[in-house]
This record gives C-alpha cells, structure tokens and sequence, in this order.
C-alpha cells in the first residue's frame, strides 16, 4: 500500500546514534518483543480493540527530560524511532488533552515511508510520569518540549501540531526557531484566546470540570464532533482510546494546572514564524471553521495549504494514507508547489491552489 502511493521505503541511509540514550530509549526503540505494553500504561490499555492502538502502545517509552522547574527528571512519554536518518526527523504533536496515541494510524506509514517520526506527548497530558505535579502551563509546556527536543533529538524538526497541537507547535517555533525546520498545521486551532472564563474558575469548581472532561458521555459527544460519520463500536473504541491518559492518578491536578494558568494565546506569535508551513484542512471540520485556515494561510510568513475531502477533524486518523503522502512530501522537499502569489506588503510567499485529495 505504502508502495502504491509513492512512499519510499528507504528515503535516506540509517546514521549511528550519537550521544547518550538510555537503554531501549531514543532511535532503535521499538515493540515489547514479547507483545505486551508499558507497565505505567493503565490497565484499561487491555480493553482497547484497535489493533493499531495496541501496537503502538506497545512502543511508548519515557525518556528522561531534565527541566529547571522539577527536580530530577520527568520520565517523560513517547514513541521514538527505531531507527535515525540523516534527513531531519518528523516530531509529531497531539490535539488538547491527547496522547500520542493519536497517531496510531498515521506513524507506522510514515516509518514506511523513510521518515525518522517521534510521538511526543505534551506535558501535562499522555503517559508522562508526573508523580511530582510538575506546573503544566504553557512555559512549562514549552520548555519541556525543548528540552525533550535538546536531550533526544538535537536537530532540526519537521514539527507537526493537529488542533490545538498547532498552537504548541506556533508558540515553540516563535520561542526556539533553531529547533524547527518546518511545521505542517492540521486543522489549526491557534485563534482562541487561552482557556477563557475557565481561567477564573476557584479550584473548587475546576476540579469537577476536569472530571466532566474525562467522563464517558464527553467523550462520546466529542468523537461525534470530530470525526465525519463513525460507528458506535468505533466510538465506544476511541473513547477508550482517547480517554487512557486521563485514568493516570496526576491527570486532573495537571489539567487543573493548565485550565487555570490561562492556557494558549498565539494570535502575536503568528507573524513571527518564518519557517515553511504546510496547513493541512478538512473540507468537513465541524470544529475549527476553513475560514481561519485561510486566515492563517495569510498571516503566516511562508505558508501552503491543501484541502482533505470527506474528513473530520483529525484526518490523521481518519484517512493517514493521505496525511502521511502530505506530511513525507512536505518533509523530504517534494510538496507540489503549484502557484506562487506575491502579496501587498513585498513578500514572496508559496500558496497552493484548493486541491482537494480524495
């Protein structure tokens, strides 16, 4: 299938690993051979059907981060490569309250397709271990995330954000440029003005709504939201999916933490990416509206843009085929550039026509 669709299999030669790794951590880290999951998963990983969750599962590691605001390390969760390439790698990213199990369909085809992919799990959110109720606010979130950057990748990344992931993805690029090559926005959540009148909320009233988010009903509703026509057995599977990280015991003091620090506020942040960013936007979004994409399409510097058919909201899941034949495209230099427009202010910027990809 790979083959089919034009992915190289071997797009660049393997390079030795440099510098330190724990064992079984970073690039050649892989599946328990044994075929059983990660002993800080929840128990409730053995319910999921989906046999590209349970492999992928299988696969997350923490790797120690080491960040100024905890002491020690935060074993943080991921899912790396197994094996490093000379090109620069493809950080994936993951919606609000995610994991990186999000990219279950998507990040074996990119492996197949010559990619060195990493999965990272943003703080705060996944299976990181935050046994010491690290703060989990934006600057925490962004200085986790470089220093994983620092410690386990080191060089330039294609970074990759879904949704509010998009945010992440801005607000890092701004704040550590040298550490991004290019950014791929999907369905980009990057205009809401931080968690709003949650913000105000006394702890006493947070906790409960950090609750409500984990709730079954919740997430039923938001799967119905968010992909573009779903079964109910593929909806009881996905909640369970996407529910996993919330049963870990520190899941609601770090939701609390980013509810009421204030959350994401990128709109002055924008203007500051210079990188080459691919926006990726789904023709039925009922969440993130197309006319905001093509408002990013407008203030980002150096932005591209392309269209999905038929999909939701997290067209990573629902068609990867065509997600992972953008993303390896963009990343390795091929992304079709069919027009380039100049605007009014005197700066030469790539546009593409809305091809719509079935």
């Amino acid at each position: 299938m790979a083959v089919a669709l034009g992915f190289p299999l071997h797009q660049s030669a393997p390079r030795k690993l440099l510098g330190f790794r724990l064992s079984g951590g970073g690039c050649g880290g892989g599946a328990d051979p044994g075929g059983g999951f990660p002993s800080f998963l929840p128990k409730e990983v053995y319910d999921i059907r989906d046999p590209s969750a349970r492999t992928l599962a299988q696969r997350i590691q923490r790797l120690p981060v080491q960040v100024g605001f905890s002491e020690g390390c935060i074993m943080s969760s991921c899912v790396t490569p197994r094996v490093c390439r000379d090109a620069n790698p493809v950080v994936l990213l993951h919606c609000f309250d995610s994991s990186c199990l999000e990219w279950r369909s998507a990040y074996p085809l990119l492996e197949d397709a010559g990619l060195e992919a990493w999965a990272v799990d943003i703080l705060g959110w996944g299976f990181s271990d935050l046994e010491r109720r690290p703060p989990c606010n934006v600057a925490s979130k962004r200085n986790h995330l470089y220093q994983l950057w620092k410690s386990h990748i080191g060089r330039p990344m294609t970074l990759v954000g879904p949704s509010l992931g998009a945010a992440v993805a801005i607000d890092f690029t701004a704040n550590f440029p040298e550490a991004v090559d290019k950014l791929v926005l999907i369905n980009a959540n990057v205009y809401a003005k931080g968690t709003g009148a949650l913000a105000n909320l006394p702890k006493s009233m947070a906790y409960p709504m950090a609750s409500l988010l984990k709730s079954i009903p919740v997430r039923w509703y938001a799967k119905l939201l968010v992909f573009n026509g779903i079964s109910l057995s593929r909806i009881v599977d996905y909640t369970k999916v996407g529910r996993l990280h919330c049963l870990l015991p520190w899941w609601e003091d770090a939701t609390v933490n980013f509810m009421l620090s204030g959350g994401y506020n990128v709109t002055a942040q924008i203007k500051h990416v210079r990188q080459k960013a691919l926006l990726i936007c789904s023709e039925r979004d009922n969440v993130v509206s197309n006319k905001l994409a093509e408002r990013l399409r407008n203030e980002l510097p150096n932005a591209s843009m392309r269209k999905v058919a038929d999909c939701g909201h997290m067209p990573h899941i629902e068609k990867p085929y065509v997600i992972t034949k953008l993303i390896a495209d963009f990343a390795q230099g091929a992304a079709a550039v069919p027009e380039t427009r100049q605007r009014s202010r005197g700066v030469d910027t790539i546009s593409c026509r809305n091809e719509y990809i079935a």
